[in-house]
Parts: structure tokens; sequence; C-alpha cells
């Protein structure tokens, strides 16, 4: 997976026009039910932050790819916890995890709406947190109230970490080795 993100990031330095692009389908994968355990979206928009750091590409459409993208991909998860209500447990590849949707249920329980938010932050519960939601006939205005700013502060969050990242790892190999 390593050579993956690795070539996805090549492909963004001299192809920073689909920064936009990237950040939109990795975001929207990273908040969709089934793919979020399956491709390490985080690690790529951290990757994709650093990238900022090194002057390659722009912080903006990073940050609004990503906003859109785990937008979509949580709504899309609440409507398939609508529509298919407990029955979309059974499928894979949440039946594999089956303590990835009991923990789900409880910080559902325990947290209400905003478990929507935990669900943006906490990798192991995004899988589910959004499902949830869906299968509780959370009211779509009450998802979105929570879903939307929780969106925006894990797309700013999260690549703007490996901006960060990469200032301090700049700064530091400037300090030890001199530039």
């Amino acid at each position: 997976m390593d050579g993956v993100i690795s070539g996805l990031l090549e492909f963004l330095k001299t192809h920073s026009g689909w920064a936009f692009w990237i950040a939109l389908l990795f975001a929207t994968a990273e908040n969709l039910a089934f793919l979020s355990i399956a491709i390490p979206s985080t690690a790529i928009l951290v990757g994709v932050g650093a990238l900022v750091a090194t002057g390659e590409i722009s912080f903006t459409p990073i940050f609004l790819g990503a906003a859109i993208g785990a937008i979509i991909g949580s709504t899309v998860s609440w409507f398939l916890g609508v529509i298919y209500g407990d029955r979309i447990l059974n499928f894979w590849p949440l039946k594999d995890y089956p303590q990835l949707v009991a923990q789900g249920k409880v910080t559902f329980a325990k947290w209400g709406s905003a478990a929507i938010i935990i669900g943006h932050f906490f990798g192991p519960l995004r899988p589910v947190a959004f499902i949830m939601c869906g299968i509780a006939l959370m009211p779509f205005r009450t998802f979105m109230l929570w879903n939307v700013p929780g969106a925006i502060a894990w797309a700013y969050l999260v690549p703007k970490f490996g901006e960060v990242g990469g200032l301090v790892v700049g700064w530091l190999w400037n300090l030890v080795f001199g530039a």
C-alpha cells in the first residue's frame, strides 16, 4: 500500500491541478461506510498535506476537495442506513467487523448527534458512525447540522497535520544538515 501512496504523491507533485479531485475522491472513500475500511485515505491526505509544506501544491484545493468528499461520503452512508436499516450491518465488510458495529452503537447511544463529529475523527468508528445515524432514522437536517461542521473540521485538520509535520521535518532537516 505504501507504493500506491508514494506513487499518488509523486503524481501530485507533477500534476497539482488534480489535487482537488484526488482529495475529493479519497475523502469520499474515507467517509463512505464500506470503503473507509479498505482505503487508507487519511494517510494519503496527511501525505498530500506534507506536499503543501514543500510548496509543491496549494492547501486550498485539498481542503475544499476533502470537505466536499467528506460530506458526500458520510451523507451517502447516512442514506444507506436509512434505506437498509439494520440489514446493512450484515453486508461485507461490516459483517466482518462486529466490534466496530458494537462500538458504533455504544458511541451513538452515549453521545447522540455528537457521535457524528467523533466519527469523522476516530478512524475505527468512521465506517459505522454515519450508518448508525441513518439506521436510527436521525432526521436529515439534524444529521447535516452535525455532519457539515465535522466534515469541514476533519478536511482542514487532517491535511493541515501533514503540512505542519512536513514543516517540522523540513525545519529539523535544515537545523541538522544546514541548507
